[in-house]
């Protein structure tokens, strides 16, 4: 299931910011309804929040660049977040992650050059009990393996 996304438009994430401002947490608040609508946060956001919150953008920029989740550029069609926290980087999340990286010529971070595909990680999925766990377009994948690793890859590539 791909997210369909709003073309960036100023107008537009004016009244996002303007409709959250007022919230508590409204940095976080306004970056999440950004990424929601356009897909990423649009470094010409980055100003207009600040802006908007009494902040520097210094402040707003190092609130983007803390949490992993905020992106400066669409994803691909699909996203696979591979998790990167220690219980899985100790049951060969790893190598899963270097598998991923190779089979789709691309590092963690970033999406491949047909816009297919982002790799991203995540940090705790909650699932990593016995094994690597992954999240492919919002579905949650445990017990991830090479095979069901490759799997994913290969749906995500469709």
């Amino acid at each position: 299931m791909t997210a369909v996304y709003e073309p960036w438009d100023e107008t537009r994430g004016a009244e996002i910011i303007a409709e959250h401002a007022q919230q508590e947490g409204a940095t976080l608040v306004i970056l999440h309804a950004l990424q929601e609508a356009f897909g990423y946060v649009p470094e010409a956001a980055i100003p207009m929040v600040a802006q908007a919150l009494n902040l520097s953008r210094a402040e707003v920029h190092g609130v983007f660049t803390f949490y992993h989740d905020f992106r400066h550029k669409p994803a691909g069609h699909h996203v696979l977040k591979l998790c990167r926290a220690e219980a899985c980087q100790a049951a060969g999340g790893d190598a899963l992650a270097a598998r991923a990286e190779t089979k789709l010529g691309v590092s963690l971070g970033n999406t491949t050059a047909d816009d297919r595909v982002t790799l991203e990680p995540i940090y705790c999925l909650g699932l990593c009990a016995t094994a690597p766990s992954a999240m492919l377009d919002g579905r949650l994948i445990g017990r991830l393996d090479e095979k069901r690793l490759d799997a994913l890859v290969a749906e995500a590539q469709r």
